[in-house]
């Protein structure tokens, strides 16, 4: 198998290449003086599969038709197969027409995706809502790895927790926490709104007591950080000793990391799926051991 990658996520595939003992091959990409992007594959590929790691973070139109030019010039050098892995999935949340008009963008992405010549893909806690498995997205194989067991092991490694609780900061981050306390050997909870009156609507935990323990705050992403800071000021009133807040994807956009500190956490955790400030766990070795995992099994079969 060769590793390549795009300009989104060069020094991930470096990573990713050096997990699976293997040397990056090299891309020609550039911008012609009107703005149009230049793509050339420059080491052989005839005959190979192919593993394509871009992320889709902050300009995702940009990064994602760099991925059709990228597999288009792999085909075009008789690349047998595309294994796309895409470390942060854009366009994930429009998944139905809310209203009159509207484009269904993640149903658009994935037909351009397969049509361009992807054979598999796999993503990372890819922002799913109503779709509950993305093999049943696609009309290819397609697999979403988890990088919040690693992110747990992470925080455990690097701080010493004292009665640790693990919370989402709404239902939808329930499968993170879930999976966050199993590893910390913790309870985990989501926070819930309880409307009181008409006028009135508390946010807590549903029953989970945080007073004086290290909470882990955590979600698949961070965007904006509204939400998420939301949930840190409800966590300090309810008297949480430390906030440790932590996500898959930390795309924080409109001075989110700013505002997330602003809002009492203590730490900010996340991986190199969007290089941050905060890129601390690397999801290197989860690519690498899934691209293993299928080599295996193709040889396998």
């Amino acid at each position: 198998m060769i590793i390549v990658s795009g300009t989104a996520s060069e020094v991930l595939g470096i990573k990713v290449a050096r997990e699976m003992q293997k040397t990056k091959s090299k891309i020609e990409i550039k911008r012609f003086p009107d703005g149009e992007k230049y793509v050339r594959v420059l080491d052989p590929v005839a005959g190979e599969e192919v593993a394509v790691i871009q992320s889709f973070y902050r300009t995702p139109d940009e990064f994602l038709f760099e991925y059709f030019l990228i597999v288009d010039a792999l085909k075009g050098s008789d690349a047998k197969r595309i294994i796309a892995v895409f470390p942060y999935f854009a366009y994930a949340r429009q998944d139905e027409r809310f209203k009159p008009g509207e484009a269904l963008s993640l149903e658009s992405v994935i037909k351009l995706i397969e049509s361009v010549g992807t054979n598999e893909v796999y993503t990372i806690d890819m922002h799913l809502h109503r779709v509950a498995d993305i093999g049943k997205a696609f009309g290819i194989p397609a697999y979403n790895l988890s990088a919040v067991p690693e992110i747990a092991r992470y925080i455990k490694r690097n701080f010493e927790l004292k009665e640790p609780a693990v919370l989402g900061p709404d239902e939808e981050s329930e499968q993170w926490a879930r999976v966050a306390a199993k590893e910390l050997g913790a309870n985990y909870d989501i926070l819930e709104k309880k409307r009181l009156s008409a006028e009135k609507i508390e946010i807590k935990p549903r029953s989970l007591e945080v007073k004086g323990k290290d909470v882990v705050l955590i979600d698949d992403m961070i965007s904006t950080g509204g939400t998420l800071a939301e949930a840190i000021k409800i966590i300090r009133k309810e008297g949480a000793r430390r906030v440790i807040a932590a996500c898959s994807h930390a795309v924080l956009v409109e001075n989110a990391y700013t505002r997330i500190f602003e809002a009492g956490a203590d730490y900010l955790v996340s991986t190199d799926t969007v290089p941050s400030p905060v890129s601390y766990v690397s999801v290197a070795g989860l690519i690498a051991d899934a691209l293993r995992n299928r080599l295996a099994k193709r040889k396998g079969g």
